[in-house]
């Protein structure tokens, strides 16, 4: 069961179509941990060119996917809604299983360090349970 629907998490993301790349967020704890979806369709832009007749999620994407479900858990906190979460590194990145259209991505990011405006966390992005993505994220809130 969702806590948030794309229209919710439009009221905390800047991120619009076709950027906006989480479908729904299922748990949250601000400033701690958020865990949220990608519904990969055969739809999505990216598939038109990567590639054609092999549609493969490309991995800068799931990255991207991986810092907007972090970004929830840190511009849902009273002292920085409605600002905007700039991506500032990732760390350690490691692709371990392609996506493809129809598949689910239920990405975890846990939030390790706030020191002010910047942050720091670890994030992971599984399908079917199969990790396909990890990362050492951080960012600024401005």
């Amino acid at each position: 069961m969702a806590l948030y629907n794309k229209e919710q998490i439009k009221t905390i993301l800047p991120h619009r179509e076709p950027f906006l790349l989480v479908d729904e967020i299922v748990e949250l704890k601000e400033r701690e941990r958020c865990v949220g979806k990608k519904y990969v369709s055969i739809d999505e832009y990216y598939f038109k060119g990567h590639f054609p007749g092999k549609p493969v999620m490309p991995g800068v994407l799931i990255l991207e996917t991986m810092a907007q479900v972090g970004a929830v858990a840190l511009l849902s906190v009273d002292e920085f809604k409605g600002k905007i979460g700039y991506f500032t590194g990732a760390n350690n990145v490691k692709w371990r299983r392609m996506v493809f259209p129809g598949d689910v991505l239920t990405i975890e990011v846990v939030l390790t360090k706030l020191r002010g405006s910047f942050g720091f966390g670890d994030a992971k992005a599984y399908v079917d349970g199969q990790l396909a993505c990890e990362a050492e994220i951080s960012f600024v809130v401005q």
